[in-house]
């Protein structure tokens, strides 16, 4: 029930994945058969609470807790009626309690707190949940005392670079200048990463409060969210949020009563992958062709039309709150080594149970693929997981007992990214894997850097000779030196990071190239 009336709270996703299964014909349905028996309800539109594989999940508040039932089609709402599923009956669909649910109760939500829990689009019941109090606290700090904090936490870039936070924002403070950005990277372009869009279309306020934290920190005074033009509900959502910022006096220019001023608005990106790469973005908010800037100069140092920029991933900016409200030694505690705090992973591709788990650094990986995700959807073995994005490694089985943090994942030629997970069952070519590495980067390159122009042309040419078995060996030696090329000599990470599917394809799945063994440093071809 809810606490201000006797009505029951139907909680029904609005999330665009939901939305595609189904979800709004399901609370459309809800509605009429409640209207139909004479049962006066109210239907909630909340973001997803992240578990793909139950979505639709309706959610209904009882005296015990939120009930889920998932995942419904508008055909199972008589039956759950029947059931008494608004009392929190038994049904087929029932997955109980949802917060006691193993997917849910051993995970650490901080960034992802609200995400699922709260009405996205409802100032009062994000601060029933503790929203703006991080904020509020922000307003009584001097910016050295905010960015101590951040830093202090170990909070890193969760975009895929992870580079400190609190380094970038100190850059920033310390930098003169008459205006300063806040830029918040939502461009989510990697293949097997939606945490940016849950969290968006989920708990849109929680960015807008981290954006508002950081302009207080470096002393900016206006807000730019870019995201990527692919995602129609996180745009609408935003948009919405940040119109209810600005009638609640959050936003504007007496931020919360205290005479601050931060403002926030919306650009859409031009579909470009490259603008997922900091300075392309920039040149793309300014109104410019999204290509590759060469640094220095910093954005931290100039960035937006020349000025003191910080540029964050929305998972970072969303960490904010979090560690501004409960302390920096609360976030460190999470994590291992370096790598401290939560990592939102996001489970894809051939996987049983695919959706958003926010956990410490730390887990393993199997316990992501085997543990949450309960192996491929196929049923058949698991051969690769691609961590990281389209640019990340294919790891083999026998790496899944590696920690999943920065420096674990680099020590064996892998990335950690934003935070993906693809997973591939035994059916899947390695090679053609491998070639469309290179084609995905010929394809998305900006064209401003040769190595990545043309080198990832080149690299699908050469890879093609080597599948034909096309003189072999010469041809693999000048796969490997072209990747070496274009890892040393690319000005960014679009053409720097495609050899690692190449090459860890290579190294670990070398019979899918009819390739055996290791000959002078290059492997040869079976006979």
């Amino acid at each position: 029930m809810s606490p201000a009336t006797d009505l029951t709270m139907i909680y029904v996703p609005r999330d665009a994945a939901s939305i595609s299964v189904g979800a709004d014909e399901v609370a459309k349905r809800i509605e009429e058969e409640a209207a139909k028996r004479g049962i006066t309800i109210k239907v909630v539109r909340n973001g997803s609470r992240g578990a793909m594989w139950l979505e639709p999940l309706v959610e209904v508040s009882t005296a015990n807790g939120r009930v889920g039932y998932g995942p419904v089609e508008p055909g199972d709402v008589d039956a759950l009626f029947d059931c008494g599923f608004l009392e929190g009956g038994e049904h087929s669909l029932s997955v109980g309690i949802v917060d006691k649910h193993a997917w849910f109760a051993k995970q650490s939500r901080l960034t992802f707190a609200r995400v699922g829990i709260v009405d996205p689009l409802s100032v009062s019941d994000y601060e029933a949940h503790g929203g703006f109090l991080a904020l509020r606290k922000a307003l009584a700090m001097d910016p050295e005392g905010i960015v101590d904090e951040v830093a202090s936490s170990g909070l890193r870039g969760r975009g895929g670079a992870g580079f400190p936070a609190g380094i970038k924002w100190r850059t920033v403070l310390q930098t003169s200048a008459t205006q300063k950005y806040i830029c918040c990277n939502a461009d989510e372009g990697d293949s097997g990463t939606f945490a940016d869009r849950i969290l968006m279309e989920g708990d849109p306020f929680t960015l807008i409060e981290g954006m508002t934290i950081a302009g207080l920190a470096v002393g900016a005074t206006q807000g730019l969210i870019y995201i990527r033009s692919e995602y129609p509900h996180a745009i609408a959502a935003m948009q919405s949020a940040i119109l209810l910022a600005n009638e609640f006096k959050i936003l504007g220019d007496d931020v919360l009563g205290s005479g601050r001023s931060f403002e926030i608005e919306v650009r859409v990106g031009a579909g470009s992958y490259v603008c997922g790469e900091e300075t392309a973005m920039l040149e793309s908010l300014e109104g410019k062709r999204g290509v590759v800037r060469a640094k220095p100069p910093l954005p931290a140092i100039e960035g937006l039309f020349g000025k003191p920029t910080v540029v964050n991933n929305v998972m970072t900016l969303a960490s904010v709150p979090w560690i501004i409200n409960n302390g920096a030694a609360a976030y460190h505690d999470f994590g291992t080594g370096r790598s401290r705090g939560t990592q939102v992973f996001q489970l894809a591709g051939n996987i049983a149970r695919g959706g958003i788990l926010e956990l410490a650094f730390g887990v393993s990986l199997r316990e992501l693929v085997d543990g949450f995700g309960e192996g491929t959807r196929t049923g058949l073995a698991v051969k690769t997981v691609q961590v990281g994005g389209p640019l990340g490694s294919y790891l083999p089985t026998s790496a899944f007992d590696i920690s999943m943090d920065y420096e674990s994942l680099l020590a064996i030629g892998g990335m950690l990214g934003h935070g993906g997970v693809v997973v591939f069952d035994e059916t899947v070519n390695m090679a053609k894997q491998a070639r469309f590495a290179m084609a995905f980067c010929a394809e998305e390159s900006c064209g401003k850097c040769t190595p990545c122009r043309i080198g990832a042309i080149r690299g699908v040419e050469t890879i093609d000779k080597i599948v034909a078995g096309e003189r072999r060996r010469e041809n693999l030696e000048l796969l490997l030196d072209l990747c070496e090329v274009m890892t040393d000599g690319s000005l960014c990470a679009m053409g720097g990071l495609t050899p690692l599917p190449v090459k860890s394809a290579l190294d670990n799945f070398p019979a899918d190239f009819g390739i055996e063994v290791l000959v002078g440093g290059v492997r040869d071809a079976t006979a």
